[in-house]
């Protein structure tokens, strides 16, 4: 193929204002990852970019992920939904196996794949999300009028809770099982019924969460993290120390204090408090803004397909929208101290390859189902290659 031949072929059409406040964030991401990690990164490797080096090829491999997505049709997504569920409990199954889970702070969540720690409850959340999507659109009437048809829905979701809290991994259980709700609702299926199963999770979860020493104590720090700042409260009010450092506009990038080994997970899940104080509210309010748009062009693209009856497309978008809005929502309350510590990251801003690449490629199935609907509004066949 020559080059005048390769100028001919067609790009891709994509959601310009979707695809530059996914970027931004991405670079936001980069910037703050650099920041917030070089004095940890000095003393434990002692290489003050090691983190950020690693981010930015994490970055590399979560834009190609985007493009890929970007390129495969949601028609194949949905005849893939057996596979998908089965690899998604194959990976949360996988990750308890002793020799193959790496444990690290009392928890195994990871396999270690060489180059890097692959955190199985990624790539599983998204594939079983996508799963409940497909079995929405090939279930819907049993699911609206039947409670058994709800049911079998919540089989696999309810497996994979279970798998995911022997890790344990409270944080992506709940995010797991409130974004299973928002499809399942927008799927059709009777409020009252889900309102009992809620409630029946909401207790669950509650059983879960002073089942275990930490958790109490968690739980307890909470509450009031003041008094007890040199132990259990230390995470929590050097986070909240960050935060109220940032006042309006920051201390400048570059220049906090609580990243110099004070905040703990200062480049992971409490990089916000971090970012907090070095731009200050000014920073807080256009980090959010970015979010909103993303979010809000997410719930308007599933929107578009539902009034075009492209169940499937909608349902992911709807989907993959309130578990962005509903992470970033607890990882910032988490580090205002509205929440218990949960271990989210903030997406496209935390350091960590698992979750970035997997952000990337819900990004890439957003643009993908905004550029299916438009070629279906235009007269032209939306399940084919881009």
């Amino acid at each position: 193929m020559n080059a005048l031949s390769l100028k001919r072929l067609p790009l891709p059409s994509v959601d310009t204002t979707l695809m530059a406040a996914g970027l931004m964030l991405l670079t936001w991401g980069l910037v703050m990852v650099a920041s917030s990690s070089v004095a940890s990164a000095e003393k434990l490797i002692d290489a003050p970019l090691y983190y950020f080096f690693r981010q930015l090829a994490f970055a590399g491999i979560g834009l190609s992920a985007t493009m890929i997505a970007l390129c495969v049709p949601m028609r194949a997504w949905e005849n893939s939904g057996f596979m998908l569920v089965a690899f998604s409990l194959f990976l949360l199954v996988l990750v308890l196996l002793p020799g193959v889970g790496v444990e690290v702070n009392n928890a195994r969540r990871w396999i270690d794949l060489g180059v890097f720690r692959l955190q199985a409850s990624e790539p599983a959340r998204l594939g079983l999300m996508l799963y409940l999507a497909g079995y929405v659109v090939r279930r819907q009437l049993e699911l609206q009028y039947t409670f058994i048809g709800l049911f079998k829905a919540l089989i696999p979701i309810c497996v994979a809770s279970a798998l995911l809290m022997l890790e344990p991994d409270f944080g992506a259980t709940v995010v797991l099982l409130a974004v299973s709700f928002v499809v399942l609702f927008v799927g059709g299926a009777r409020l009252i019924w889900l309102l009992a199963l809620a409630l029946t999770a909401v207790g669950g979860l509650a059983l879960l969460a002073t089942s275990a020493a930490y958790r109490v104590k968690r739980l307890l720090s909470y509450q009031n993290p003041w008094a007890d700042s040199n132990d259990g409260g230390y995470q929590l009010t050097q986070s909240l120390i960050a935060v109220g450092r940032g006042e309006w506009t920051g201390v400048g990038l570059g220049n906090s204090v609580q990243k110099l080994l004070y905040l703990p997970e200062q480049h992971t899940d409490f990089i916000f408090a971090i970012l907090a104080e070095e731009f200050g509210l000014v920073g807080v309010v256009a980090l959010v803004a970015l979010f909103c748009v993303i979010v809000a062009r997410g719930f308007s693209i599933g929107r578009s397909a539902e009034k075009m009856d492209a169940r499937f497309r909608a349902y992911v978008a709807y989907g993959l929208s309130a578990w962005i809005g509903g992470q970033v929502l607890v990882n910032l309350s988490v580090n205002m101290g509205l929440l218990p510590t949960k271990g989210l990251t903030l997406p496209l801003i935390s350091y960590g390859g698992s979750s970035l690449i997997t952000v990337c490629v819900m990004l890439g199935l957003l643009l993908r189902i905004e550029h299916e609907n438009r070629r279906e509004l235009a007269g032209r066949p939306s399940g084919v290659p881009a």
